[in-house]
């Protein structure tokens, strides 16, 4: 029989992936430590859930790597994931949400491999000024930050795109990216031949952050399927949230992003999910800091106040052991 998974509403399981190895510039590996020395565990308790913390992963850092300069540092980024992903399992058990703060963008590898040990279907809406559809072939930065979906998809480096043991760990149909404004014309190309939804930054503003919020989780199928959430920080518009790596010169305002993501977190469905490229080394006040904690708590406490259902019996996969075993 398969693991059936009671979904824990009171219950976080947090964990640290402080790595900036697929990154374009060291910092990000500091973002975990920042966020819990801005008071996250504390707020979350406070808004009443109960905080497991899983800890850290061994930090993995940015380096040049001109040895691979089409996919830079890809076994530093791999070890990081195998640990991620370890930590990620126990705590898609444990039925808790699960929220991962990421340094680079490739930590939502590890999660959804972990969610994958459990559920055979699990979905990614990707909430990014930047669609990450880049591959070795296509880019000369090598950097895996700008490839991250093209990997989850099973485009690019193999020692990525076979992580899981599988060709994707989601399917095109089954990614929608949201807030999308950044694309390089190799990307363009991509996605005008895909059947992977995108919603764009401008259509958000224009619908309000929380209408568009819906949209998105229809595109990716939320109420059929469990689904990830991957939040790159550099949505915000960079006025008002400028401690990240690729800052661009437009955005989305921080009120549309929390209304988003408010409704994001409300949604039975939601797995978990991973917070990046916040950069504490452009962030020598802590301010930064402080806004991403009040943006999370604020959209965490609105799961909270939810009354949907949180329970889901997932179907066997291949990876399982067969046992029949509850998890409280």
């Amino acid at each position: 029989m398969a693991v059936k998974i009671v979904r824990q509403q009171k219950k976080i399981a947090l964990i640290g992936a402080p790595s900036s190895a697929a990154a374009f510039l060291p910092g990000s590996e500091k973002a975990p430590a920042a966020l819990r020395a801005a008071g996250l565990v504390e707020r979350l308790q406070s808004a009443g859930y109960e905080v497991i913390d899983h800890g850290d992963c061994a930090p993995r850092l940015f380096a040049d790597d001109d040895e691979h300069k089409r996919a830079r540092n890809l076994p530093a980024i791999v070890a990081g994931l195998n640990d991620l992903k370890v930590r990620a399992e126990l705590a898609v058990k444990s039925g808790a949400l699960v929220l991962v703060l990421g340094g680079d963008c490739a930590q939502v590898i590890g999660l959804l491999s972990g969610a994958r040990r459990y559920y055979k279907h699990v979905n990614l809406l990707w909430f990014d000024r930047d669609a990450d559809l880049n591959t070795p072939a296509s880019t000369p930065s090598g950097r895996i930050d700008g490839m991250v979906v093209a990997h989850v998809i099973g485009r690019g480096a193999p020692e990525l795109v076979r992580f899981f043991g599988e060709s994707a760990l989601v399917r095109e149909p089954d990614v929608t990216l949201f807030g999308l404004e950044r694309l390089d014309p190799p990307e363009q190309e991509f996605l005008s031949k895909s059947p992977m939804r995108h919603i764009e930054a401008t259509d958000i503003q224009a619908k309000g952050g929380s209408a568009a919020a819906h949209t998105g989780l229809s595109a990716v199928h939320a109420d059929a399927h469990e689904f990830v959430l991957h939040l790159d920080t550099d949505v915000i518009a960079q006025e008002e949230f400028p401690a990240v790596n690729v800052p661009g010169t437009a955005g989305l305002p921080l009120s549309e992003v929390r209304a988003a993501l408010s409704e994001f977190a409300k949604h039975k469905n939601l797995l978990g999910l991973v917070v990046a490229q916040y950069n504490p080394d452009k962030d020598p006040d802590g301010s930064g800091a402080k806004k991403l904690v009040d943006l999370l708590v604020e959209a965490l406490s609105a799961r909270l106040e939810s009354s949907s259902p949180y329970a889901s019996e997932p179907s066997p996969t291949a990876s399982e052991v067969s046992s029949s075993e509850t998890t409280a």
